[in-house]
C-alpha cells in the first residue's frame, strides 16, 4: 500500500517529526491540531471557545487539502486538559460538522503541546 503526505499552508506547519496528514488506502489520518495560527505559529488569543474554533479551522484546512472535508471524518479524537470544556466543544462542533456526526472520543489529559488546553486529530474517509 502506498501512502501520500498531505500539506497545506492553511494549517500550522508540523512542529515535530510528523506530517499534517497521511493518505493511505482511501483513508486520511489527520495529525493532532492545536490552536495555532498558521501564519504566525502563535496560539490564538481568546477564550476556550476561540481556541477550539481554531483547532477545527486547522483540521478543516488539512481535510480540504486532502480532497475531503470535515464531513468526511469518520473518527475524531479530542484531547482536553479540562473536561469541563466538553459542552463548549460540542457547541463548536455544531458549527463545523453536519449530521451525521463522526464517531468521537474525548480524552482528559494532563498536558498538551505548547501548554494549550485542546487538541484534536481525525481519520477521514475519501
Amino acid at each position: 500500500m502506498s501512502k501520500k503526505t498531505i500539506h497545506t499552508d492553511g494549517a500550522p506547519a508540523a512542529i515535530g517529526t510528523y506530517s499534517q496528514a497521511v493518505e493511505a488506502g482511501g483513508l486520511v489520518f489527520l495529525s493532532g491540531q492545536i490552536p495555532l495560527l498558521p501564519d504566525t505559529m502563535d496560539i490564538v488569543e481568546g477564550d476556550f471557545e476561540t481556541r477550539a474554533r481554531q483547532v477545527f479551522t486547522n483540521l478543516q484546512a488539512v481535510a480540504n487539502a486532502s480532497g475531503g472535508s470535515l464531513n468526511d471524518i469518520v473518527k475524531l479524537t479530542i484531547f482536553l486538559t479540562d473536561l469541563d470544556n466538553f459542552a463548549t466543544v460540542n457547541a463548536v462542533m455544531e458549527d463545523f460538522f453536519d449530521k451525521p456526526y463522526p464517531a468521537r472520543a474525548a480524552v482528559g489529559v494532563a498536558s498538551l503541546p505548547k501548554g494549550v488546553d485542546v487538541e484534536a486529530d481525525a481519520i477521514l474517509a475519501l
